[in-house]
């Protein structure tokens, strides 16, 4: 079982790894950098949309707070 695993790991690392050494090897850049910029670059987006989350729910209660449905005239 760990010989197959190691197998499909190898795999991967052999034929993953190429996209990032060619995009280095076009910018001329070392592919080690390559990589932490994608690995920086997924962790900022996954920020960015959790802040958006949280933007949007705020926005969402603070207009719930303002536009609140009265039931009568003399709630105000």
């Amino acid at each position: 079982m760990s010989k197959i695993i190691n197998q499909i790991r190898h795999f991967f690392e052999r034929h993953g790894f190429y996209v990032s050494s060619r995009f280095a090897d076009k910018l001329g850049m070392r592919a080690k950098n390559v990589r932490l910029f994608f690995i920086y670059l997924s962790f900022a987006t996954f920020g960015a949309w959790f802040a958006v989350y949280l933007t949007l729910a705020f926005l969402l209660k603070f207009k719930d707070m303002l536009y609140a449905k009265r039931t009568s005239v003399f709630d105000l």
